[in-house]
């Protein structure tokens, strides 16, 4: 083996590992938000655990980008360790089919059906698909089908530039004599887990062994026991995610390490132990690409069967492992949702902040509404039960804007990237309108202290002012919420009819300046408050728009309501007059 296979075992490699990178991200962007969220809600018995543990793993080939989900999830406090148990092993059965893929690279038979089954012969079909995908398709979710099209092809022309590199080995004394080292099961399964915790991906590690098999040199007996290695190893992923979570999402990552290494004991106790007496005609035989994924898949799917009925064990020895601290964790509200291990997935991650957003929006509308019934029916407890919804809310703007920000520089499909966009545009929007709610609150303190009181007629005007204010951000909340492009369309009709409203109530109140019905420092509290209504209704209006100018691109906010309004006998014209005849002509 001279320098230039060297260059080609590491060109191989390099295009390997970049292929199976670039395979693996663009099957789990395909995948979306959707098959992660699986994870989250169908996994109510270990055995569904396994199951989906599996599936998914299949889908987005990683098991390691699976456990640090769920560590992610047991973080975050929406998945029990008791359901992060079974999903776990599952994963590690579902990246068996890694090595089944690769396994096609050994495929041989004059045939050619049996030619056109192996990756060499279909891969360049898959890389011209994969191409023209990319250059000409428009949909999103046809380049990420392209992406995953090239990196395969890259991944198995890298692994058949390794096993080219390495195939002039079979006759190199000094390699054979390495691989027998290995046939020492302690020393194989130390050289697996190395491997595999440097490149932290087990189905890559087999991968690279599949490639070696090519020389013909390496027996089952070195084989198994790396195999049983690279298992162990893949476990650093999880562990490294762990650094810094709370104590359930540390044990989930436990959990990952103790079922490898009892699967491992396990299996090599049962194999060695049934070797000694039947003595396996296979182990001194050449391993091949086939023969490794059965192993592979035999030692998961055997470990997974022996544990999964002692699936309470496992969770009683990581809670053993990492114990719990004398001061309890405090929870952190919905907020919890947005733990950084969830960025390595960022479908997942946009779906974790759509929720985060509804909970910020809802409690926006609760401190509105709050606020709305102080200066009707004062009382302390609920003026600081605002202040307390206000505070929150700042605190979900900061931390929901901070992740968003951080996951915006993520790799998104268009549809994710226009749902970031336009959370991070109505954020803003829901913050100020607590901050109107402190207001309204405030000046429905100084009234109360003030002993201060409307006349009756600006009384009702401001009951009707307040149920469009209700009305708009009820709109305005279903819109993003729901996705409901009806309520978004009805709001800046309603918006406009304020404005009338707001300019038809300040003139009344003038009118009772003038004829000493209203004094001024009265005035001066109903002038604020309708204020505040009427920027409100302007933060409604563009939470609103945001949703619905994200259908009509390259278009600026001011341009698309220019459009709605300029729309002859359109919907907005009549939502319009609807909305006139309900809160402004009665007045």
């Amino acid at each position: 083996m001279d320098i230039f296979n060297v260059l080609s075992l590491l060109g191989g490699l390099a295009m390997f590992l970049y292929g199976m990178n670039v395979m693996g991200d663009g099957l789990a962007k395909t995948a979306g938000s959707k098959l992660e969220q699986i994870l989250e809600k169908l996994t109510s018995t270990p055995i569904r655990g396994v199951i989906l543990g599996a599936c998914v793993t299949a889908v987005i080939q990683s098991s390691s980008a699976t456990t640090v989900m769920v560590v992610g999830f047991v973080n975050s406090g929406i998945m029990k360790l008791s359901q992060a148990v079974g999903i776990i092993m599952g994963a590690n059965v579902g990246t068996t089919v890694t090595s089944w893929i690769l396994s096609l690279s050994g495929i041989e038979g004059e045939s050619v059906w049996i030619q056109l089954l192996k990756p060499s012969s279909f891969s360049p079909v898959l890389a011209v698909l994969g191409i023209a995908f990319l250059m000409f398709a428009k949909s999103d979710r046809k380049k990420d089908i392209g992406t995953i099209l090239l990196g395969f092809t890259v991944l198995m022309f890298g692994m058949d530039m390794m096993s080219e590199s390495v195939s002039g080995l079979r006759d190199v004394p000094q390699f054979t004599n390495i691989l027998t080292m290995f046939s020492n099961p302690l020393l194989g399964m130390v050289a697996g887990a190395v491997l595999t915790a440097i490149i932290q991906s087990s189905s890559a590690s087999v991968g690279i062994l599949q490639a070696l098999c090519v020389t013909g040199a390496v027996p089952y007996s070195a084989v198994i026991p790396i195999i049983m290695g690279q298992n162990i190893g893949t476990c650093i992923t999880a562990l490294l995610s762990g650094i810094g979570a709370k104590k359930n999402a540390k044990r989930a990552a436990v959990v990952h390490l103790y079922f490898n290494l009892l699967g491992t004991a396990i299996f090599m106790a049962g194999f060695y132990l049934l070797n000694a007496f039947l003595h396996f005609s296979f182990m001194n035989g050449a391993a091949d690409a086939a023969g490794i994924a059965v192993v592979h898949s035999c030692f998961n799917v055997i470990a997974t069967l022996c544990l999964l009925p002692l699936s309470g064990v496992l969770e009683k020895l990581a809670i053993l492992t990492v114990r719990e601290d004398k001061v309890t964790e405090q929870p952190v509200g919905s907020l919890r949702l947005l733990d950084v291990r969830f960025l390595e997935k960022p479908a997942f991650a946009v779906a974790q902040c759509v929720e985060v957003g509804r909970q910020m929006a809802e409690l926006s509308k609760k401190a509105l509404f709050t606020a709305l019934d102080l200066y009707e029916n004062y009382d302390e407890e609920m003026a600081a039960k605002v202040i307390e919804i206000e505070e929150e809310v700042d605190c979900y703007d900061d931390e929901l804007g901070n992740y968003l920000v951080r996951l915006s520089s993520m790799p998104l499909s268009h549809e994710d990237n226009q749902k970031v966009t336009n959370l991070l545009h109505c954020i803003g929007d829901f913050e100020r309108i607590s901050d109107h709610a402190i207001n309204i609150m405030e000046i429905a303190q100084h009234m109360n202290n003030g002993q201060h009181n409307f006349s009756e007629h600006a009384k009702q005007e401001l009951k009707n002012y307040s149920n469009a204010l209700r009305e708009i951000m009820n709109l305005a909340l279903q819109a993003f919420i729901e996705n409901d492009i009806e309520a978004a369309i009805r709001v800046e009709p309603l918006e406009e009819v304020i404005d009338y409203l707001h300019a038809k109530v300040k003139r009344h109140h003038i009118k009772r300046l003038q004829s000493g019905k209203c004094t001024i420092e009265l005035g001066l509290d109903l002038e604020d408050l309708i204020t505040n209504y009427e920027r409100t209704a302007d933060h409604c209006s563009n939470i609103a728009v945001g949703m619905l100018q994200t259908r009509v691109e390259g278009l600026e906010a001011h341009e698309y309501v220019i459009e709605l309004k300029n729309e002859v006998g359109g919907t907005f014209q009549k939502f319009f007059e609807e909305y006139r005849i309900k809160y402004v002509d009665n007045l």
